[in-house]
This record gives C-alpha cells, structure tokens and sequence, in this order.
C-alpha cells in the first residue's frame, strides 16, 4: 500500500468517525432534549422528521454535485453541515424549541445524506484500489465514533452536564479535526466516474440511467433499506424505547445504546473477515437473520435486562447491511459510481420514513410494537441476499439451469 493510499484510507477512517460522534451525541441526550422542548412521542416523530427531510435534500443533491465536483467538497460541506446541525440542535434545546431542534436535524440530516453518499463513493474507490474488503472497516469507523459519543453522552447525563455546552464542544472538535482529514483526500475522484452520466456512450452503451433498471441492484438496495432502517432506528429511538418501553431511566437508556454501539463497531471491524471467507451473500442473509432475532427479543420479551442484552443482537445484524451491500452495488456492473450513488439513495429513504412513521405508530400502539414494522423488513432482507453474490457466479447458476 503506498504512503498517499493509505493516507486517503485513513481520512475516509476519520471521516466517518465523525458522522458516528455527530450522530450518537444527539442520540444519547433525546431524552433530555425531549423533555426541554416538552415534546409528546408524536412530537418528537416531527421533529425527527427535520432529520429525514434534509437526509433526502441532501440525497438528492449528492449524485449531481458529486458528478459535477467530485467526492471531496461534497464530503467537506457535508461535515461542515452536520456539525453546525448539532451546535443548532443544542441550541434548540436550550431554548426549549422544537422548530429549532428541528431545524438543527435537518442540516445534520443534509450533512449526511449528502456526505455519507460521497463517502460511500470515494470508500468503494479505495477498497478496489486496496484489493480487499475495507467497506466494513470504514463504517466500523462510523460505528466507533458512535461509540465514543456514547458513552461521553451517557457519562455526561448522568451527571447532568448541560445540553447546550455538550453538543457545541462536540461541533468545535468536529470542524477541527475535519480540516486536518480533509487534505489527503484527492479531488475529482466522482467526477471522471459519473462524467457523461447523461446518455449513451460514443459507443452506443447506456450510462448510469441504466441502474434504475437493473433489477439486481434494486434488491441489493432492498437490503440496504431494510438493514439501514434497523441502524437507523436505533439511532432514533433505541434510548426512548428503553426508557419508555422497558423502564430504565434515561443514563442506562444511553448506555444500551452504547452497547448497540459497540455491537455495531465490533461487526463491522471483523466482518470483513467473513465477507472474505463466505461471500457477501451469506455474510447478509446471517446479518439479517441475528438482526431478526435481537428485534423479536427487544419487542416481544418484558424482562428489560434481556432486552438491554438483545440490542447486542440487533447491533451485530445490523452492522454488516450497509457497507456490504454497497460493495456489492459497486461490483454489480458498470458505472460503479451510479449504482454506489443509486443504492445509497435507496437505503436512505429508511432515513426518510423511519421516524415519523415510527413516532405515529409509537403515539398510538407504544414504541415496543411499532418496532414489529423494522422487525418484519430485516427479515426480509434474508431472503434478497442471494442478490448479493458476484454477478459472474449468478451468471454461471443461470448458465448451469440453462
């Protein structure tokens, strides 16, 4: 590996390490922010919602800016937005309003949709350069910072450290440590990848509209959704479910889900290994099954213990879902870039419908069995691992039927 690749892997390492700790200090401190502004579970769906909002907008601007820039300004402005959405989310709270804190999720949500898509990109870039699967390794790094917030969140809960002055720090460190991360990635990586993305080729092929077609890719993003989604729950409302549904108060809350952190972070560091050994296929369909069974214990088991040990489970299935399944979007076919784009988007949209949906069936049925809806998708995920294979070796099973 030379000196300027493995400065490119180890910026791609900070990065997502900074998404991780955007993500999890919000997190842990929902439950304080919740009783700040006085919001209902309902309440709070909306004001998640600002979260799923700016995830989309920043989606959707993504694929075009990344084509036109490249993968570096788009993961820059990225950062940069979320941590300004968190010194806002903090804000927010101190003022005890929810438009706010609101307002604050949506340019996190901006920051990360947008950014995660081109971190995606620049990562499945690196991994192809490197030989070897690094996907898990880099959203391992994700899961670490979420693990770090954690439990610097719970620490500062129980002792009742203010809202305010927690969630400014965090956006000060973020922005410094960005600024020394951001030199070693090169520019212009998604542009030469998705230029003339438009339209057919000088020699005819269609270019990246072809992806929306591809049915393979599609279930690929089927997996990614669901898998996403499970992630993405917990990031919501993991510390509420405990608090509300299973009795903790709200520090041992943030601290299940440092240990759903920690699940998460540990899957992804070894599950390369896996992916290497069993293929990607199989290393999915596993994930989804462990993922299956920690939902089923946190939903349908009312010794809250056994569920605080579930969210183990839950961290573990879900840890794998995302980086893998964009591996396996890349390697489906040409234009790499646009499907990475493409199957990214898809996932995200769990960020987009995961929490008002959830809050609304929270409101009116509790949060425990809202969860059933995550539970039944995960499982689903299973049977669209096949999808996930190389596409020479589907070739070859057609090929042998045939």
């Amino acid at each position: 590996m030379t000196a300027s690749l493995r400065a490119r892997r180890n910026a791609l390492f900070a990065l997502f390490f900074l998404n991780g700790i955007a993500i999890s200090s919000w997190v842990t401190r929902t439950p304080d922010v919740r009783d700040l502004v006085g919001a209902s579970t309902g309440q709070m769906g909306l004001i998640l919602f600002g979260l799923s909002v700016g995830s989309m907008i920043g989606i959707v601007v993504s694929g075009p800016f990344v084509s036109r820039w490249g993968t570096r300004p788009v993961m820059a402005v990225g950062a940069v937005a979320m941590a300004v959405g968190v010194a806002v989310v903090g804000l927010g709270a101190g003022l005890g309003s929810g438009v706010v804190v609101a307002l604050g999720l949506g340019l996190v949500g901006f920051g990360m949709g947008g950014g995660e898509i081109a971190l995606n990109i620049e990562g499945a870039e690196v991994e192809q350069l490197l030989g070897r699967s690094a996907m898990p390794a880099m959203h391992g790094f994700f899961s670490l910072g979420t693990v770090v917030g954690a439990v610097a969140g719970m620490v500062l809960t129980a002792v009742a450290f203010p809202v305010v002055a927690h969630l400014l720090i965090v956006a000060a460190l973020m922005l410094a440590a960005l600024a020394v991360a951001i030199r070693s990635v090169p520019s212009g990586v998604g542009r030469r990848a998705t230029a003339g993305k438009a339209g057919p080729g000088p020699d005819g092929a269609v270019r990246a509209p072809a992806v929306w077609k591809d049915a393979r890719l599609l279930l690929i993003g089927g997996i990614i959704l669901a898998l996403a989604l499970a992630e993405g729950t917990a990031n919501d409302w993991l510390p509420l479910v405990m608090v509300d549904g299973h009795g903790f108060d709200p520090a041992l809350g943030s601290a299940v889900y440092a240990v759903f952190a920690a699940a998460m972070t540990a899957g992804r560091f070894v599950g390369g290994r896996f992916v290497d050994r069993y293929g990607r296929a199989a290393v999915l369909c596993a994930s989804s099954l462990v993922g299956a069974a920690g939902l089923a214990i946190v939903i349908f088991v009312d010794q809250p213990w056994v569920a605080a040990a579930a969210a183990v489970l839950w961290g573990l299935g879900a840890s794998l879902g995302f980086p893998v399944a964009i591996s396996a979007a890349g390697d489906s076919g040409e234009n790499p870039a646009a499907r990475v784009s493409l199957a990214a988007t898809l996932g995200y949209v769990a960020f987009l419908v995961g929490p008002p949906v959830l809050g609304f069936l929270g409101e009116h049925y509790g949060l425990r069995p809202a969860l059933v809806v995550v539970l039944v998708l995960v499982a689903a995920a299973a049977f669209l691992a096949p999808a996930a294979r190389p596409a020479q070796r589907a070739e070859a099973k057609v090929a042998e039927r045939v």
